[in-house]
């Protein structure tokens, strides 16, 4: 079905609904499990593809209260539920990117009311985003009735490659819930055991298919715990190096997007130039994965917002287009050829 079909057909459910009334109980159950049916078979997939985090992020904030509405008559939709609540996360987090770029800006213009306005407002909108990303999270392990806590580990069952996918993206949306909410001084007071429950759970979805994604979870909770380093596994940063170039072959960058996050998260300045550089450096030669274009996408705009904090911090505006991969306006002149003056006299 295409995506204006599926907006008449929501339309007009909806607009019956309203006017059958209180009576049409059976109505709302058959409508709801045929709206969660068609969430899961037709929307996610459409979604995973699309090249517009944006418009991705608002099709979860506008459909997830529709969709979730027919919880009272029926089973929810966690499997789907678990995709749209981390898109309406991701449009909260983007607020608050714009929130913390105002906050450079105003500091780096040394107006003091301006950035204590902004960072304020930047607190606010990650303690939001975090809480929306935990449902994300929540409603993902219910999906596949999966106790992330349970001793010893069992793995889900995972039909399908969609499965996988949403389960991963759960995962790793519990790990941000976590970055979030430190950046939000607490404010949602998100469980910080999510962490090592992720840790494990990583081990469930096969690394190399997903882009070196499960190890990149991995390796970043080594680093906020590193007490849940196993015995004998490598260098935390030396896999979210191997990862990043694991996702760059699988055309899915996502890993990438969690190097540059440690990297600022744990005060690697060199790590994190290193990672843009890369990222900009592999989109000519990047194959994306078409299937899940939006994962990568996401993953892009995540390391163009640390491209923006550096530049914004350092010289008060965003990174030029022509700059990307770049962390000064200094252009790199060793390799460019001159033409001697003398042979033209």
């Amino acid at each position: 079905m295409r995506s204006g079909g599926a907006v008449k057909f929501i339309a007009t459910a909806v607009i019956f609904l309203l006017l059958a009334g209180c009576s049409a109980n059976p109505i709302y159950s058959t409508t709801g499990a045929v709206l969660s049916g068609y969430s899961e078979g037709e929307a996610t997939p459409y979604v995973l593809q699309m090249s517009d985090p944006h418009m991705a992020c608002s099709l979860g904030e506008g459909i997830d209260p529709l969709l979730y509405s027919f919880s009272r008559v029926t089973d929810a939709p966690d499997t789907t539920g678990s995709l749209l609540m981390l898109l309406a996360g991701n449009c909260m987090e983007y607020r608050a990117w714009e929130a913390e770029l105002a906050y450079l800006r105003a500091d780096f213009e040394g107006n003091v009311p301006a950035a204590k306005d902004a960072r304020e407002e930047a607190k606010r909108l990650n303690a939001k985003t975090a809480a929306r990303r935990l449902k994300a999270f929540n409603r993902a392990m219910a999906a596949y009735e999966f106790d992330p806590s349970a001793e010893p580990l069992e793995c889900p069952f995972l039909f399908s490659e969609q499965d996988e996918l949403t389960f991963l993206l759960g995962l790793l949306t519990g790990m941000q819930a976590i970055v979030n909410d430190a950046n939000s001084g607490a404010l949602a007071g998100i469980p910080r055991n999510i962490a090592p429950q992720a840790e494990r759970a990583a081990i469930c979805v096969d690394n190399e298919k997903w882009g070196g994604l499960p190890n990149s979870i991995r390796a970043l909770v080594w680093l906020l715990l590193p007490d849940s380093k196993p015995p004998l596994s490598p260098d935390p940063w030396a896999v979210l190096d191997h990862s990043s170039e694991l996702g760059v072959k699988k055309g899915m960058r996502a890993s990438m997007a969690l190097e540059a996050v440690a990297a600022e998260t744990f005060g690697r300045p060199e790590v994190l130039a290193q990672t843009i550089a890369q990222f900009a450096a592999s989109e000519d030669k990047v194959e994306v994965w078409d299937d899940y274009q939006l994962v990568d996408e996401v993953a892009a705009a995540v390391i163009r917002f640390s491209s923006d904090k550096h530049w914004t911090a350092n010289y008060g505006h965003r990174t030029p287009q022509s700059y990307f991969g770049k962390m000064s306006p200094k252009r790199d002149t060793d390799n460019v050829e001159t033409m001697s003056l003398d042979d033209l006299l």
